[in-house]
């Protein structure tokens, strides 16, 4: 359900509803808060399963059951003619909610279907199991990229701030939706309180849209790192090198996606000494300019960076401020081509100036007539980008030709 209030991003309020206390107990225990909550429904899925860190040989596969089960996951190119399961040190996962089935071997730019399966556990001791319901779900597919494509197309969303509804409204403005990927780009929430929260207010809605053929990538926000559940967050998503900053590519772009972390000092009395952001930040500024100078990113064609809080346009709280001392002036040395940022909720199209050498994409959100849902399209030649505001029009447009910023190295 959509909500109506005065939204002030600094001196904000959350109001999520609170869904149960499962959410509130540390992991593996989530199971058996889960399980009695659940009773006897018949259907073991709380969630579709969702494609998480697609890869040209490889694809990871989640989902969520309602009580403790095993697992797998069917799938092959025209039929399935493989089962994969996870296994850490000997141990196939068993008795848990969270499933995680990572595909490897795959091959690139092929079509493959698949389907998850699980089996109750109703009583799991030493010499013997004692087995619930089977359910299957129905069969979905993917397409894992091509190393060798020379176009790549992606969405960005940004400050959903617990508004599921916004994600159906928004990518109905989308024509044809059939992008490669989906970054959320910070802030899908206004603090994280429990497991049922990211099930309702994202995993559920994503489900019903793409989720379960095209995958999306997690850029976290402030807000995500708020709230008893944040120590939780990374149970239910992947991303390359299962870190929050990480660089991959596809198709012609090189993307590089960091964790800007809160947007206040660690200091504040709002954390009460359990952030550590400035030392996080400044690890990831090691690691990026590392990574400008790798042949990887110096010969591609095109070096997007995706991340919450922007290096300016965002006013001079200490997040802003770091990220602008941290960040920019590597952007600048790596000469990317475009940084697509939120946050502010103020959306805008920020052209290169003397302080940063780049286009800075800012989105808005997440009240209405402020929300925005943002199209790239890239070959190796042309990067163009749309920005459209809820009520379908367009707020914000850019292309950027390949050969603008520098010669080829």
């Amino acid at each position: 359900m959509e909500k109506h209030r005065k939204y002030s991003r600094r001196s904000f309020i959350g109001d999520v509803t609170m869904a149960g206390f499962a959410g509130l107990l540390p992991y593996p225990d989530i199971a058996e808060a889960m399980r009695d909550r659940a009773g006897s429904s018949a259907s073991l899925f709380v969630t579709k399963p969702y494609i998480q860190n697609l890869s040209p040989t490889s694809c990871t596969i989640m989902w969520i059951t309602g009580k403790p089960c095993a697992g797998w996951v069917e799938y092959g190119e025209e039929k399935p003619t493989q089962k994969a399961v996870h296994a850490d040190l000997g141990l196939v996962d068993a008795y848990n909610l969270i499933n995680r089935i990572t595909l490897k071997g795959l091959t690139p730019g092929k079509k493959y279907g698949y389907r998850v399966s699980s089996r109750e556990i109703l009583a799991f001791e030493p010499y013997k199991m004692s087995w619930g319901d089977r359910q299957d779900s129905e069969w979905f597919y993917f397409t894992t990229p091509d190393p060798k494509a020379e176009k790549v197309s992606w969405i960005v969303l940004n400050d959903i701030h617990d508004r599921p509804a916004s994600f159906s409204h928004l990518l109905s403005l989308v024509n044809e939706f059939s992008q490669d990927m989906v970054f959320l780009n910070g802030d899908m929430f206004d603090f994280e309180t429990d497991q049922q929260q990211i099930i309702d207010h994202l995993l559920n809605p994503l489900g019903e849209l793409f989720s379960t053929t095209t995958p999306f990538l997690f850029t976290r926000g402030n807000h995500e790192t708020r709230g008893v559940f944040a120590h939780h967050h990374g149970l239910y998503f992947e991303n390359p090198d299962n870190h929050y900053y990480f660089s991959f590519r596809q198709g012609p772009v090189h993307f590089i996606v960091l964790d800007t972390g809160e947007d206040k000092e660690d200091s504040h009395e709002a954390y009460q000494g359990l952030v550590a952001f400035d030392v996080y930040r400044e690890e990831q500024a090691r690691w990026l300019a590392a990574e400008i100078e790798t042949t990887a990113y110096q010969k591609a064609p095109f070096r997007v960076v995706i991340m919450h809080i922007p290096t300016f346009e965002s006013g001079d709280w200490h997040g802003t401020m770091h990220c602008r001392e941290l960040f920019n002036p590597l952007f600048n040395k790596g000469k990317i081509d475009l940084l697509i940022c939120g946050h502010t909720h103020r959306y805008g199209i920020h052209p290169i100036n003397e302080g940063h050498h780049y286009p800075l994409v800012i989105g808005g959100g997440p009240l209405e007539t402020k929300r925005t849902v943002i199209t790239v399209t890239a070959d190796t030649n042309l990067l163009e980008l749309a920005m459209l505001r809820d009520d379908g029009v367009k707020v914000g447009e850019l292309k950027l030709n390949s050969q603008h910023r520098r010669k080829s190295p």
